[in-house]
């Protein structure tokens, strides 16, 4: 690695092209070297069945083996498949990457790989085959296994999370998509492998996705003599030939066997009906109209129950069995619904999208298709999944179809009509565009590619979500700020579980609680193991603990899902193997520390209880910012802090599925680093004063509050000029004089624009916007909307002004203006133009309108009467003094006759009295 020339590519796993060329596979497709020689597995496969009977089935491991190989009915015909694999095998030979399109039920997953085997290319090694789902696996390698006459784990074996069949002798190993992953990130390589087959590729699986791009960089970096060979019965082939650099595409035609669609009728408005009992009343219809097997398809397991209580409460032909198929049921209970039936029954499989591909169920002919499935979608605003309910696509439809003709002639029953076939989706999103893509992230950091656009991919993972997918690995230090893995982020990759758990678990060793923390991980991949019986939901996490531990101790009125259980202990073992784990170590007090180790899975989801409504509902808070509510009657209702592990999502609150509670102790010793210490200075329009806080935050939760007694007075007064103008300039207390001033400036500024330069804009906007300006330097010492009133406001504003200035609005705009009867009146600049409004006796002798604005502009002139009552209003004094004044001397005289009402008023003496002087 040192003496690497900088121009070496390198591999994501640290691979380099030059390191490839030591490979013995490498050598042996360049013909420098010798070929490896054939493994014992082919040896064996050629062996007489006399010889394979001898092979202890001690040589292979057996993880808690669900498959076994049974006899089935086949028939005379051939798989479709087998008309074009001389032309893949051919493809193989001479190129690298493939595509095969074959329709549902041409045997492509059982055929293909058996093919392949005698290939010269493949020269012993294995074939590695990914299937979508764990059953699928299970049962594509049964089948394989029980052509060759052999049993699992020999020529043929599989490998999922949770259960394994292999061995030395194994040179097909079928696997569920996330062992690829994993194996590749061990061994870039791919030591013993020649060809990589991602079947049922239409499903767009994130794991084969992220796998079939992985592959691809092996294929450009270190192997190019690894064989790709994509497999789909619906996908657009041709895309995913230029994705494999324009690979051959080679198309098998035609289903096996014939399928008739039923359609259903269009239901009219109000008459719809639970989907349950739809499936149910077709499964009744389809076993009188059809012959063979019924397989429903619902969307997950509350239908699958609901349906099957249904069907067994009906009147169902004698020996007639209603079996649930579905992932989380124990591999027992799925075989019973995959196997064929005894002589003269007829079963009813109620299964979930996990047997719509890759799974041939025996003595199946009748499909009937709910036309929904469950899709987990994930909000990057908001963090969280939800389960969604949705149509289905075309593609889908088709695959579910084909089921009904995989063994013979068969019917469908679409529970939609043809018309609202046309209107569904062509193909189903793939899972890139909607999952969680935090695990994906740590991968790819991982691999050494953090960047997305340096791999190939069929669709790019979407920039916003792999951005929070990156936030969020950022938090929990599994990567640095530009995305590169650090070491306590490879420590999480180690671990077959979700970066949160595995955060959670690794962090959890730390503090002597690795034992709590993987079985809290177990439980939160698994199925919920406790089932109310009629009661309401329980949310306490510690429960399931307890549980798991002890299946006696489940809360009154609940039962324990066995399977669920079971297999939470099977991954229990699984990451205890790879932390290594010592029980002794542990000293974990589930009751305590159960919320305290959730916590470092979902920091983002501390919860802190805010209000409780009347409903008996408690609201909280997450330290995301997000609300939530817990409903119903909860032993948790009374505690302070919840961490949160399972959300509804709601359109404004998400309703808590699972939590436990944290001590606030724990809060502030276990997040010290991530605590934030503010000072709170702002105005509170509540108690219209400004608050002065001292908080400590854990993201959106206040943690703590204190009076702040030393606030930086400068804030302080920022923060209340912040409350003034949520307030309005009304909030000050305005006097008299200071609108007056105001008038005379805004008077000023509009009668002289040659001097608006000189003049202060001083409009309610422009006062709001410069509050800093000229009221802040007179604020010292407040803080409250009362202590306003102790403000000397015409003073403010004033200053405003220099003393030039002020002369000047002085000289323009006077306050008073003295009258012939010597009084001092007050002139209204509010008004345009301004007013004078005076006692009518006070102006006798005066023959000029008064001005103001340097003469600019004559005053408005308001005549009263004694009673000072607006009598005439003008700007024209001597032409009152003229036309008007007898008019009004006529009305005001009778009216006040003990004043002076003169007949020649320019000649008559001013007078503020009802009389005249002696």
């Amino acid at each position: 690695a040192q003496r690497r020339p900088a121009a070496t590519r390198t591999l994501g796993g640290g691979y380099t092209r030059r390191m490839a060329a030591r490979h013995p596979a490498c050598r042996a497709h360049d013909g420098g070297g010798p070929v490896p020689q054939a493994s014992t597995a082919g040896q064996y496969r050629r062996q007489g069945p006399q010889q394979r009977a001898r092979v202890s089935p001690h040589e292979y491991h057996d993880a808690n083996a669900g498959v076994e190989s049974r006899p089935v009915s086949t028939s005379n015909s051939p798989l479709p498949i087998t008309a074009v694999l001389p032309e893949l095998l051919a493809a193989l030979e001479a190129t690298r990457n493939v595509v095969l399109q074959a329709p549902p039920g041409a045997g492509k997953s059982t055929g293909v790989p058996l093919a392949l085997l005698d290939a010269p290319w493949l020269a012993g090694r294995k074939i590695v085959m990914l299937e979508p789902r764990r059953l699928a696996a299970r049962a594509v390698a049964a089948r394989m296994a029980q052509t060759l006459q052999e049993p699992l784990g020999a020529t043929v074996g599989y490998r999922t999370r949770l259960d394994s069949r292999v061995s030395a002798a194994t040179r097909i190993e079928v696997v569920t998509e996330g062992i690829l992953t994993r194996w590749l990130q061990r061994d870039p390589a791919l030591e013993g492998v020649a060809a990589v087959i991602f079947d049922e590729f239409h499903e767009r699986s994130l794991q084969a996705d992220l796998g079939l791009a992985l592959c691809l960089d092996v294929q450009d970096a270190l192997r190019e003599d690894l064989r790709l060979l994509v497999m789909s019965a619906t996908l657009d082939g041709q895309a995913v030939a230029r994705l494999l650099g324009d690979a051959p595409l080679v198309t098998a035609q035609g289903r096996r066997f014939p399928v008739d669609i039923h359609w259903s009728a269009a239901r009219p408005a109000g008459q719809e009906m639970d989907i349950a009992q739809r499936v149910a009343r077709t499964a009744l219809r389809a076993l009188a109209e059809a012959p063979g097997d019924v397989l429903a398809f619902l969307p997950g397991q509350g239908e699958i129950r609901r349906t099957q209580r249904i069907l067994e409460d009906s009147a169902l032909p004698p020996g007639t069995r209603v079996l649930p198929l579905y992932g989380d049921l124990p591999p027992e209970q799925q075989d019973a619904a995959v196997r064929p039936g005894a002589t003269g029954q007829r079963k009813i499989v109620l299964a979930t999208n996990i047997a719509e591909t890759s799974l041939t169920i025996e003595g199946v002919r009748i499909v009937i298709d709910s036309g929904l499935a469950r899709r987990a979608r994930f909000d990057p605003a908001t963090g969280m999944s939800r389960l969604d309910t949705v149509r289905i696509s075309q593609a889908s439809a088709a695959q579910r179809c084909g089921r009904a003709g995989r063994l013979d002639s068969g019917v469908c029953y679409r529970l939609w009509t043809e018309s609202e076939h046309a209107l569904l989706p062509a193909q189903t999103p793939p899972e890139i565009a909607e999952a969680d893509l935090a695990p994906l992230a740590l991968e790819l950091a991982n691999w050494g590619s953090p960047d997305p656009a340096a791999l190939r991919w069929l669709d790019a993972p979407p920039a916003a979500a792999f951005a929070q997918a990156r936030d969020l690995l950022h938090a929990l230090d599994a990567v640095d700020a530009r995305g590169r893995i650090t070491p306590h982020g490879r420590a999480l990759a180690r671990l077959a579980t979700h970066p949160r758990l595995a955060h959670m678990i690794v962090r959890g060793e730390t503090l002597g609680l690795a034992t709590l923390a993987i079985h809290i991980a177990a439980l939160l991949g698994e199925r919920d193991l406790l089932r109310p019986r009629g009661a309401e939901r329980d949310i306490d996490l510690r429960h399931r603990v307890e549980v798991l531990r002890d299946p006696g101790a489940a809360p009154a009125g609940f039962t324990v899902d066995s399977g669920a259980r079971q297999r939470a202990q099977r991954t229990v073992g699984q990451l205890e193997r790879q932390l290594a784990v010592r029980q002794a170590a542990d000293r974990a007090d589930p009751d305590r520390d159960t919320g305290r180790l959730l916590a470092l899975a979902y920091p983002d989801r501390i919860a802190h209880a805010r209000t409780e409504a009347r409903s008996g509902e408690v609201r909280y808070l997450l330290s995301g910012g997000r609300g939530a509510r817990l409903s119903g009657p909860q032993s948790l209702a009374k505690s302070e802090f919840l961490v949160v592990a399972d959300l509804d999502a709601g359109a404004r609150e998400a309703q808590i599925r699972l939590a436990a509670p944290i001590e606030r102790s724990a809060l502030l010793s276990d997040f010290a680093e991530r605590i934030v210490e503010r000072e709170r200075i702002e105005w509170d329009p509540r108690e219209q004063a400004v608050v002065m806080r001292r908080e400590r935050w854990l993201g959106a939760l206040k943690l703590e509050e204190r009076r702040l007694e030393d606030a930086d007075p400068a804030r302080v007064s920022s923060a209340l000029l912040d409350g003034i103008r949520t307030m309005g300039l009304e909030a000050l207390p305005w006097t008299r004089e200071a609108r007056a001033w105001l008038d005379r400036v805004r008077f000023v500024a509009r009668a002289m624009p040659e001097e608006a330069e000189m003049w202060p804009d001083v409009s309610d906007a422009n006062l709001l916007a410069t509050l800093e300006h000229w009221l802040a330097p007179w604020l010292e010492g407040m803080s409250r909307r009362d202590h306003l009133q102790q403000l000397d406001l015409l003073a403010a504003l004033r200053a405003l002004l220099d003393w030039n200035g002020q002369q000047r609005l002085d000289a323009l705009a006077p306050t008073h203006l003295t009258v012939p009867s010597g009084s001092r009146i007050p002139i209204d600049y509010s008004a345009c133009p301004p007013t004078l409004s005076v006692r009518l006796q006070e102006l006798f002798g005066l023959t000029e309108t008064p001005t103001v604005a340097g003469g600019c502009v004559p005053l408005t002139i308001e005549l009263l009467s004694p009673a000072r009552r607006p009598v005439q209003v003008t700007q024209d004094l001597k032409s009152f003094w003229a036309r008007g004044y007898p008019e009004v001397k006529k009305e005001l005289k009778g009216r006040y006759p003990k004043h002076y009402w003169p007949d020649d008023p320019l000649a008559a003496e001013p007078t503020a009295r009802a009389k005249r002087r002696g």
